[in-house]
């Protein structure tokens, strides 16, 4: 179409609807109210201290898969993949494919100096570069049939569930005390028929069971690619919605729901593919249906095209981003957002460096193919580094307090007394107790 920014006109149809919960949403859910006192060492307030306080980090996590770490053809390429992706994210998701961790029966692929697989960074390297950036890593997925090992397709179900459970223990065991959340079934509603384990009734409820055994403390979180949490028909009988209902009434401990959104319309069909999908009511209307459930909500893989290399289709990548990330970021339940390819030309079904097979992914990226960032990443990191983004400078009161709203996450907090300045670390969470500081100095 020759006008691509018609794209969204429901955005600006609903644009009083669409501003209105995105405002009122951001300021009920991700931000609070905090109070800093100072005291001296006998506990007296210490009353007109200049504070100035500066968010570092936020509480909610916003991120991209890590599968191109250290997977480029230079190493150039591969410097500046590490920088672009430490310098604006604090989630990774990892590749725990299992084909690819365990492409050999019993001969796995977690340690860091493993054979390499393109977009299959071996873990241990993953953990350590999340390790030394403060980036929460995230994983990805125990149970997905379309990974299932060419040594296993053809076993017993009894075999395979044998089979699982190991590869259920010997993850435990390296990082269910790294890796917070974990994502134990993906895309069910992708049959593959790579194996008769993925068609028995209780699939969901085994693996999840399972997952309840040996992740007894971490998130168990299911995942389901896009048509069915947001191209469906929005009622309680929707695919997703009804065998989520229906493992949460049979006691399945599903601690949170994925909901994938890629948009891989080619651009011809751009317009018509997106009409529910870029329409705030209708992804509003989701959210609070699946919000019945009363679990965490998480957008687990997002991509959006930009189509061409030229400033238009930038721009409208980056203005599309913004409007979804403000939606998910305003509602009461969501807590993650994940954006999948961080580079265009190295999908998954694009041979390293073969930007031709880049171009059939629609230039989804956030990075060019020279790793050049986008306006998308530049408006990504300005959302969460700018705009959701607390800084204030004012002196406490006669009881040694200040006051603020904010949003959440740790600060840094300056308090310059008799000329002299001291920073300390406050860390102000949604769920604590109580948000209030207290600084000794």
């Amino acid at each position: 179409m020759n006008d691509r920014k018609k794209v969204l006109e429901l955005f600006e149809e609903n644009k009083d609807y669409f501003e209105d919960r995105v405002k009122n949403g951001i300021e009920q859910n991700r931000k609070g109210y905090a109070k800093i006192t100072v005291i001296d060492k006998d506990k007296n307030p210490l009353k007109g201290v200049k504070i100035s306080i500066k968010q570092k980090t936020h509480e909610f996590k916003y991120g991209a898969n890590l599968f191109m770490l250290d997977e480029f053809e230079t190493q150039e390429k591969n410097e500046l993949y590490k920088k672009y992706f430490a310098d604006t994210f604090n989630m990774a998701t990892l590749p725990f494919y299992w084909d690819a961790t365990e492409p050999e029966k019993g001969k796995t692929r977690y340690a860091k100096d493993s054979e390499r697989l393109y977009r299959r960074p071996p873990i241990d390297l993953c953990i350590e570069f999340c390790r030394e950036n403060g980036i929460e890593p995230r994983e990805h997925g125990l149970a997905y049939e379309k990974f299932i090992p060419k040594w296993l397709k053809n076993e017993s179900v009894t075999e395979i569930k044998l089979a699982l459970e190991k590869r259920y223990e010997q993850i435990a065991q390296r990082y269910k005390d790294k890796i917070p959340t974990i994502e134990v079934t993906n895309e069910m509603d992708w049959r593959q028929g790579e194996s008769a384990f993925y068609d028995e009734p209780d699939y969901v409820e085994w693996c999840f069971r399972l997952a309840e055994k040996y992740f007894p403390a971490n998130e168990l979180v299911i995942n389901e690619s896009t048509r069915l949490p947001w191209g469906d028909k929005c009622r309680t009988t929707d695919k997703y919605y009804a065998y989520l209902e229906a493992n949460l009434l049979k006691g399945v401990r599903i601690d949170a729901i994925g909901m994938q959104y890629h948009i891989f319309s080619g651009r011809e069909n751009e317009y018509k593919d997106t009409r529910e999908y870029y329409d705030p009511v209708n992804l509003y209307k989701h959210l609070d249906m699946y919000a019945r459930f009363g679990k965490p909500i998480q957008v687990t893989e997002v991509t959006i095209p930009a189509y061409t290399g030229d400033a238009e289709g930038e721009e409208m990548q980056a203005q599309i981003i913004e409007n979804l990330y403000s939606i998910w970021f305003s509602h009461p339940n969501m807590e993650q957002i994940i954006y999948w390819n961080v580079p265009d030309g190295y999908a998954a079904f694009a041979p390293q460096g073969d930007m031709s097979a880049g171009e059939n992914y629609f230039r989804g990226g956030l990075l060019r193919y020279d790793l050049s960032p986008k306006p998308a990443y530049y408006k990504i990191k300005e959302l969460f580094t700018k705009k959701w983004h607390t800084e204030l400078c004012a002196d406490t009161d006669d009881e040694g307090a200040l006051s603020f709203k904010g949003f959440y996450g740790k600060y840094d907090v300056e308090i310059t007394v008799d000329g002299k300045t001291v920073t300390k670390e406050i860390d102000f969470k949604k769920k604590a107790r109580t948000n209030r500081f207290e600084i000794t100095l």
